[in-house]
């Protein structure tokens, strides 16, 4: 099997917010429909540390470790017997033009490139961690402290449904859709102490989203990161 991309995803940290799945519609690939949880439609704020990305197996010079920051909305879609549980994405930003474009040509993606930057503290006992990115003059942030140590997703918790999203779909048009796959083990969660959360998502997604704005997070969670690999094969339909 052959890998498009190998990197390391590290301290991911997840702000979900419940949404009205109107909203998402316009967004929604070809073939697929909405995965909910408990009766509710989610899209995460997501931050993370892109470490050591390889392409084909090689090395990125310069360019391959760095922060994401994406909105992501969560989908399923039923091949044969089989259900599977993926992820669209709204907009993927980083700091690199030449990733952000490598991505939108391959995978048919929404990366935008714009300043970025991370504070990662690892004490003992607990860990802080804070993206930021910038819009025009003003910075965005988001940032969670967190307990050090790591603990394993409960079966049927919301953690599992945020996580265990293993395909990503894109639309390509009203009638065509892509799929690929993305590996990687189980993660680890920390318990989350606290958090802040600083992002015009009105100026960021659109007028769509601006109801963000206005409310809190369902929920926020960081996990620990591991290996992941996303398959060259991609699928049309």
């Amino acid at each position: 099997m052959t890998d498009f991309l190998k990197a390391r995803w590290e301290n991911l940290v997840m702000i979900n917010y419940a949404i009205d799945p109107d909203i998402l519609k316009p967004f929604m690939p070809h073939g697929v429909e909405l995965d909910y949880y408990q009766g509710k439609t989610y899209v995460s704020l997501v931050g993370f540390m892109f470490m050591d990305t390889r392409i084909f197996n090689i090395p990125i010079p310069y360019l391959g470790s760095f922060e994401e920051i994406n909105l992501r909305f969560y989908v399923k879609r039923q091949v044969n017997n089989e259900v599977r549980r993926g992820v669209v994405f709204i907009s993927e930003i980083i700091p690199s033009r030449l990733v952000a474009f490598t991505a939108n040509f391959f995978y048919k993606e929404h990366y935008k490139a714009y300043p970025t930057s991370n504070k990662i503290i690892l004490n003992p006992a607990d860990k802080k961690v804070e993206y930021k990115w910038k819009i025009g003059d003003k910075w965005n942030r988001i940032y969670v402290e967190a307990l050090s140590d790591g603990i394993y997703i409960r079966e049927n918790s919301m953690e599992k449904f945020i996580f265990d999203h293993y395909y990503g779909y894109s639309k390509l048009d009203v009638n065509r859709s892509l799929e690929y796959s993305l590996r990687h083990p189980q993660w680890l969660v920390h318990h989350v102490k606290d958090f802040d959360v600083q992002c015009n998502f009105q100026q960021l997604y659109g007028d769509s989203f601006k109801v963000l704005d206005k409310v809190s997070p369902q929920s926020v969670m960081i996990a620990e990161g591991s290996e992941v690999s996303v398959e060259w094969k991609r699928n049309y339909f």
